[in-house]
Parts: C-alpha cells; structure tokens; sequence
C-alpha cells in the first residue's frame, strides 16, 4: 500500500516564527506559489499528448494535484507572513498574463520521450530550487514545507524517469536530442512564466514587463543556491539525458552552470539595481 501523502494539516505552522523570516524570500514564495499551484493546466496539457496511456495518465493526475498542494502550502505561508496576501487574486492574475498550450494534443518538446525528458528536468531544478530555500532560510514553517516539497519533486523526477526508459524503448533519442531538450527546457527560465508569477504574486501594480520582473526574481531566487545543490542537479540532468551522473561530463555540466548561476545572479542585480 502507498504511503500517504503529507496534508497542509501535518505541516508544523504553530513553529512559524515572524522574526525569522527574510522579507526578500517572501516575495520569492509567492512567485513560487503561483507556479506551483498551475500543476492542474500542466496535468491537463500531459493528460492530451498522453491520451492512449492510461497508466500515465493516472500518475499525472497525482503529480498534478501534489504540485497544486505545493502551491497552496506556499502561499499559506505567505499569508502567514503578509495577511494581505490574496493568492486567489493573484492566481488569476498570473494566468491572464501566462497560459500554456493545455490544448495541445502533442509534445511541444516534438515527442512524448521528449516531453519526459523535459518533466525530468523540471523537476530536477525544482528540487534544487526547494532545497536552496530550505538551507537558506530560518523559518521554522518555510523550512519544513520546503523540505517536503524538495522531496516530492525528487519522487517526481523518478516517476518521470521511470516513463522516459519506457517511451525511451518506442521513441528513441540520442544523447545529443535529450541534452537539446534538457538545456532548451532551462533556457525557458527566461520565458513569460517567472515573470509574470513574480508580477502577479507580489501584486505589482505597474502594468507588466518581463525584463524588470525578471529582473527583480532572479537577482533574489539565483542567491539563494550553493554549490552543492547544482552539483546534485547536474548529477540528475545527466542522468535524464543518458549520461553517467557520476562521470566527468556530469561534473563539467555542474561546473557550468554553476558559474552560469553565478553570472546570471549578478547580470540581474546590476539590472535590478540600475531600474530601481
């Protein structure tokens, strides 16, 4: 039998602690909780390219719910931190701005091997992103939602990666194919998704633009990694792509991006700090 999943019930929010909390992170949470809580678009657009697998389909439909309780836990929280939070309001802000392709019937990655591929490495970088959230901060509530949510998206990325091996078998890919769709899928980073969540979830009142959004996200969300969390997810990268994820290669891919982080973190606080 399964084990149960964690409710928003068994989260330790009588240890949430005010004078602990970076005001900063607060604003990284809430973008985190809108995108978190769009698990029930992504699950319709996978229930499309995977119609005929029933099999995944249930399994996405799990994945999808889970990641919608990310969101909900996260902006609980954020609630806890600013009572003038409405995530309500600033859900549907998000999605007037950002929408994806949920009538899509095939992958946008160009197969359904593809598209697990692209989900590894979604989940991938969510784990790290959790994980870095959880080491940084001192709150006692964020840290245990952060904890858990780190944890499920590395059981996500192995039910992923479990259906990439499958499809894998129908829908061959080279090495080469996996890393374009890998290193594609972390160059959206950049995309409408991000920004508008930030926008949205910090309740901008200035009309939307990208750039400065993006901007004020990354020069807050990129800080918060170290070291060691890259090197875990180059680790997973390599694997979803076919690579040894304890060879050279893997390390080399760690090694990139984690001066790439650390580029990318100054690139956006320079730009920051000169629109502010």
């Amino acid at each position: 039998m399964a084990a149960r999943h964690w409710t928003l019930d068994d989260i330790s929010w009588a240890a949430f602690d005010p004078s602990k909390v970076d005001v900063d992170l607060v604003r990284v949470i809430k973008t985190a909780a809108m995108v978190e809580r769009n698990g029930a678009d992504y699950g319709t657009y996978l229930g499309n390219v995977f119609a005929a697998d029933a099999d995944f389909k249930r399994a996405a439909d799990i994945w999808a719910k889970e990641e919608e309780q990310h969101g909900h836990a996260l902006a609980r929280w954020a609630a806890l931190v600013d009572p003038t939070f409405n995530a309500d309001a600033a859900f549907a802000t998000f999605t007037r701005i950002y929408r994806i392709p949920v009538e899509s019937t095939t992958s946008v990655r160009g197969s359904r091997s593809g598209e697990l591929c692209a989900r590894c490495i979604v989940e991938t970088g969510t784990s790290s992103f959790y994980s870095a959230i959880r080491d940084a901060t001192r709150e006692p509530a964020l840290k245990d939602i952060c904890s858990r949510i780190a944890a499920d998206e590395i059981r996500h990325y192995k039910l992923f990666f479990a259906h990439l091996r499958r499809y894998l078998e129908r829908e061959p890919m080279s090495v080469v194919d996996r890393l374009k769709v890998a290193f594609g899928r972390i160059a959206e980073a950049d995309d409408d998704e991000l920004a508008s969540a930030y926008h949205a979830g910090t309740g901008a009142t200035a009309p939307y633009d990208r750039s400065s959004a993006a901007a004020a996200y990354h020069q807050r969300a990129l800080g918060l990694y170290r070291r060691e969390h890259v090197a875990r997810a180059a680790r997973l990268i390599a694997k979803a792509t076919g690579l040894d994820g304890d060879g050279w290669l893997a390390r080399g891919i760690g090694g990139v991006m984690w001066q790439v982080i650390k580029f990318r973190g100054r690139k956006f606080r320079d730009a920051f700090s000169a629109a502010s």
